[in-house]
């Protein structure tokens, strides 16, 4: 039986491989994109140099060799121009709530928030009137402390031998609750909280309390309820515009 494959690989001629060198001669060297230079100002404060006070540090990085968004341009500053620089970050997709920070005045995850390409200068702090442990990095330890308080897990004296069974109609309840990332953003956007944190628990916390109160799995609203009655943990949130 011959073999179905040729003997011999055919050979290119002259000709055709001057065609082709020719061709690749002439071919267009692709174009570099210009340098588009952006300037972020960023909160810097290092533990490390108590007698330093907290100032902005002044970076400027091409835009069209970085990602779009702004956790893409702290990335790249941090990895070729400053390695001090400090900031959470963990996911990137809009999930884990770690790069929260105040960005232009706004409150939001960096991950998420895009780069203005046309506007002036970006200024960078860390989310406001919190307890700072360096630069971008806010100390959280007492919002996952009042987070804990609310008990965020399902209580039910009766459980049942397998699934909990819940109708449509009681999950849907559920929806733009469960959602929570815990990324802080709101509850350090709240005056109330600003100045009351030590005992206000804050929209975040107050909407998670609520989040296990609406469950129709859960057998512990009334004590979930009467744990939030009191001057301070609920109804502080009254004092600000009335």
């Amino acid at each position: 039986m011959q073999s179905l494959l040729p003997r011999t690989l055919p050979r290119f001629s002259r000709s055709s491989r001057a065609l082709h060198t020719t061709a690749r001669r002439f071919q267009a060297a692709p174009t570099a994109k210009p340098v588009l230079l952006k300037e972020f100002k960023i909160y810097r404060w290092n533990p490390d140099e108590p007698a330093a006070k907290p100032h902005l540090q002044s970076y400027k990085i091409d835009l069209n060799q970085t990602g779009p968004m702004i956790l893409d341009a702290l990335i790249k500053i941090k990895n070729e121009v400053d390695p001090t620089l400090t900031f959470r970050r963990s996911c990137r997709e809009g999930i884990c709530g770690s790069c929260a920070m105040n960005i232009d005045g706004q409150n939001t995850l960096a991950c998420l928030c895009r780069i203005d390409r046309a506007g002036n200068d970006t200024k960078i702090y860390p989310l406001p009137h919190m307890y700072i442990v360096k630069d971008l990095v806010p100390d959280l330890t007492l919002f996952y402390k009042q987070y804990k308080s609310i008990q965020p897990y399902l209580q039910n004296d009766n459980p049942p031998e397998r699934e909990h069974l819940q109708s449509q109609a009681d999950r849907k309840k559920l929806d733009g609750l469960y959602e929570c990332i815990l990324c802080a953003c709101c509850s350090t956007s709240c005056p109330s909280y600003w100045w009351n944190q030590d005992e206000y628990l804050g929209p975040a916390t107050l909407m998670q309390a609520y989040r296990w109160i609406a469950d129709s799995r859960d057998t512990y609203g009334e004590a979930r309820k009467e744990k939030l009655q009191n001057e301070m943990s609920l109804y502080r949130c009254h004092t600000i515009f009335n």
